[in-house]
């Protein structure tokens, strides 16, 4: 408001009352101005500026030092990825994309951390009974679906013998039921849960990432009809994104998934998400990832190329490569003896494995991007150990698998090119094929053992196949001489399922195919023992039996490759098992931030 010139009376000498007139001090200073010389008024205009300057930057620099940056709601991210979804559900998703929606959308007991260990999810914690065969677990309060219904016990019972259950259907297969081999639960309240085991297992917490299913959905649905329920495609999870929107295109005349919209969930059990969008794009094959990554449909991918990587990591454009350790992946060539009878020859499978110039690969092929191994026990693991440098040439390796060869009986045949053998009054030739994907890195690999193996006088013969048709018209059915694959050793590090007999057959993951009963005992024992020393020992002795008997020849574990924009921040990617768990922190993931004092940020302590 303008001011007022006010009054006051004061007594003279005279003892006469006389008013005097009070001036404003804007008025009073302007006045004391007005008599300045002209150079004064300058000299006071510049001073004034000055000091009001240095007031600002005094306040300014206060302010900055008593505010913090901290995340806020906001920003967008898109993603591609190879594959379109088709059972984004926590128990039967196979796919790459099945698994990365169904992080996204579900929620366990127990969340699994980048860094190793867990935090509480939907369960507010948990106990252990001295024998470690009980487990108890106690839901928060105020648990939610995506659809608004709560959450209970009896969801989390639910799901539980559903992911026991060895299958529901012919189409359907649980890759997850091993996991719960020897494991009853049972509702003690509506908030919790009590699992007997029948023998201790180490990794049973492992088991507790498990995503819940909503039993007032799944409920109602005949388990044999599992895989065609819609909720395989719209799924309602209680996780930190939900399904907003689902773009459909057309591909000939077939309907395919474009991309999915994602917005965060609000009520969250470990708090609503940061970035407000999210959609995940999907293609069909690694070219049109990249088409889309560079055209700008995308700002991140996982399933990137080592060059890629290796070019962006160098270059200041927006866009940096996020690699961790590597996986623990093992990829080889796995043999079907039951198949090829040439394979079932142990000299032979010794003399592949002999010649194999892993670094070669790892070079060539991925850029370096990955570690050279030489058993089923990938880096990171219970039991991993490092591939003793190899002291041999390659063509000092060529020259001792040669000799193997011949030792046993394999002659080279100068006019095919190709090694001969009488067996029983019949010849074999030393030809086998090698199945695997459409994938370059897999094409490339499978190129080179080729010639590799060509000069030791086999003739193979690579057959590529999309991922899908690999896995339900080749792995499923076991229909492959040899397959150049790998297995993914997630957060248990457990490999029962992929070389314990019981699991030969589908849905069980043993793809060689492979029988030891000394194996077998180890297994379960590693399955068993708490003790880290203990397991390890056993894991080594089952290393040792496997470089003994030779399944399968070991290459390489990739690294892990995942392209973000910069603008993503809060993102750890400590260490990860399989690609989905870069989305472990997602909800800690931010774009959008303000600047608030920090005595009002919950993350300081005074």
């Amino acid at each position: 408001m303008p001011f007022e010139i006010t009054t006051t009376t004061i007594m003279s000498s005279d003892q006469k009352p006389h008013k005097v007139f009070a001036l404003p001090f804007e008025e009073k200073a302007a006045t004391i101005v007005r008599r300045f010389t002209p150079g004064e008024q300058v000299i006071f205009t510049v001073f004034f500026a000055i000091l009001a300057i240095s007031v600002f930057g005094l306040l300014w620099s206060v302010n900055a030092r008593l505010s913090v940056e901290v995340p806020t709601q906001g920003g967008s991210y898109a993603e591609g990825v190879i594959g379109a979804p088709h059972l984004i559900n926590p128990i039967f998703a196979v796919s790459d994309s099945d698994k990365d929606l169904s992080a996204l959308i579900y929620s366990g007991l127990l969340r699994a951390k980048s860094g190793g260990g867990f935090e509480n999810d939907l369960a507010e914690g948990y106990t252990v009974s001295d024998d470690e065969l009980i487990y108890t677990f106690k839901l928060k309060d105020d648990l939610y679906w995506h659809d608004g219904m709560p959450i209970s016990a009896d969801d989390v019972v639910f799901t539980v013998n559903i992911a026991k259950s060895d299958h529901q259907n012919n189409i359907l297969k649980n890759p997850k039921s091993a996991e719960w081999e020897g494991i009853t639960i049972e509702k003690t309240t509506d908030r919790e849960v009590r699992f007997t085991l029948s023998h201790p297992y180490a990794k049973f917490l492992v088991n507790a990432t498990l995503g819940i299913l909503p039993k007032h959905i799944w409920g109602n649905i005949d388990p044999t009809q599992f895989a065609f329920s819609i909720y395989n495609a719209q799924p309602i999870g209680s996780g930190p994104y939900k399904i907003k929107s689902v773009k459909h295109g057309k591909k000939g005349s077939e309907d395919i998934v474009e991309y999915y919209d994602l917005s965060p969930f609000k009520k969250f059990a470990l708090g609503e998400p940061f970035i407000k969008d999210v959609r995940i794009h999907f293609y069909p094959n690694a070219e049109q990832l990249l088409y889309g990554f560079t055209h700008g449909k995308i700002g991140g991918m996982t399933t990137a190329s080592s060059e890629l990587a290796a070019e962006t990591a160098t270059r200041e454009d927006g866009i940096h490569a996020v690699r961790t350790s590597a996986l623990p992946i093992t990829f080889g060539v796995f043999f079907n003896q039951n198949q090829s009878s040439v394979l079932a020859d142990k000299n032979v499978r010794k003399a592949l494995n002999v010649s194999i110039d892993r670094e070669t690969v790892i070079k060539n092929v991925l850029n370096g991007y990955a570690t050279a191994i030489d058993s089923p026990v990938p880096p990171g693991a219970t039991g991993y150990r490092d591939m003793a440098p190899s002291t041999l040439s390659m063509e000092e390796k060529i020259e001792k698998a040669k000799t193997i060869l011949e030792d046993a009986g394999w002659v080279y045949n100068e006019t095919s090119g190709i090694r001969e053998k009488k067996v029983k009054g019949d010849v074999q030739t030393l030809t086998f094929s090698i199945s695997t994907s459409n994938v370059p890195q897999l094409e490339n690999t499978a190129d080179i053992l080729k010639t590799t193996w060509g000069k030791l006088g086999a003739s193979v013969e690579i057959k590529i196949f999309e991922i899908g048709d690999l896995k339900e018209n080749v792995i499923r059915p076991r229909k492959y001489d040899s397959l150049l694959f790998g297995n993914f050793i997630e957060q248990s590090s457990d490999l029962f399922s992929f070389w314990h007999s019981s699991k030969r057959l589908d849905p069980g993951q043993n793809i060689a195919l492979y029988t030891n009963i000394t194996v077998d005992k180890l297994l379960e024992g590693t399955r068993s023992i708490a003790n880290r020393d203990e397991q390890i020992e056993k894991y080594e002795a089952f290393e040792d039996e496997i470089r003994k008997d030779i399944p399968a020849v070991f290459i390489y574990s990739p690294d892990f490759m995942y392209l973000v924009p910069k603008k993503i921040q809060g993102m750890t990617l400590e260490q990860i098992t399989v690609p989905s768990e870069r989305f472990l922190d997602i909800y800690q993931w931010y774009i959008e931030t303000n600047k608030i004092w920090k005595i009002f940020s919950p993350s300081e302590t005074y």
